[in-house]
């Protein structure tokens, strides 16, 4: 029978979920910032070898995630356009949940969510697995590059008047913060709005200099000018 879930139960449903598979994993969040409890517990899932599948797609994939990503022979990262669903699911189990695999949500929001068990509610699962497989099919597989991305081999992107800029994670590297606290920060000032777990540039980010950019490979982000200080 289904449980409901709270903001804490949801997380520590996660946690087992991880940590009880077995055979494979399926993680769909739109954002993607793992904690260091959740790659720890994934670290020993592809030590494991087994098959981890991870889909996002609502912001930039950051730096320090790539190069953990690297080392992870047996999980492979999908970029979903337009995703908005979160769902987590094992061989044996099931959540659906609001919670974001994200540091910021999994403190600081309140919660809901569901776990299903594939025993009890054998329907309900299926379902969410078929809808999880279909998202996997049509998602972009994000190949992740064997070369270790450094502060001193990363360039910086460019803005559309020629201007060099850096992305919210060079940004909040060179200011000493993490992106995350750079992006709470940039939503408090108004630059940017944070509506259905997505940020959006204002017109006062716009007023700044920070623009809206899509890669293929990672998704959406934000560039903004290297002397900004907010942090």
């Amino acid at each position: 029978m289904a449980k409901f879930l709270n903001t804490s139960a949801t997380n520590y449903y996660l946690e087992e979920l991880i940590k009880n598979s077995s055979e494979r994993l399926i993680l769909i969040s739109p954002f993607l910032k793992l904690n260091d409890r959740i790659k720890e517990l994934l670290e020993d899932k592809n030590r494991l070898k087994i098959d981890v599948r991870i889909v996002y797609g609502k912001s930039e994939l950051q730096p320090e995630e790539i190069n953990w990503l690297k080392e992870l022979s047996f999980i492979r990262t999908s970029f979903c356009k337009n995703l908005h669903a979160k769902c987590y699911i094992n061989e044996e189990s099931c959540i659906i949940t609001s919670l974001n695999l994200y540091e910021f949500s999994q403190v600081n929001n309140n919660e809901m969510g569901i776990a299903v068990s594939r025993t009890e509610d054998p329907d309900i699962y299926k379902d969410a697995y078929d809808e999880a497989q279909r998202i996997i099919r049509i998602s972009d597989e994000v190949r992740i590059s064997l070369e270790k991305i450094t502060p001193t081999d990363e360039v910086n992107d460019t803005s559309s008047e020629g201007e060099s800029k850096l992305t919210s994670s060079k940004l909040a590297r060179k200011l000493g913060c993490k992106t995350s606290e750079l992006l709470e920060n940039f939503t408090q000032a108004g630059y940017l709005s944070f509506v259905d777990d997505k940020h959006s540039l204002t017109e006062a980010g716009k007023n700044i200099g920070g623009e809206f950019k899509f890669s293929k490979k990672f998704g959406p982000y934000f560039i903004w000018p290297e002397d900004l200080t907010l942090c």
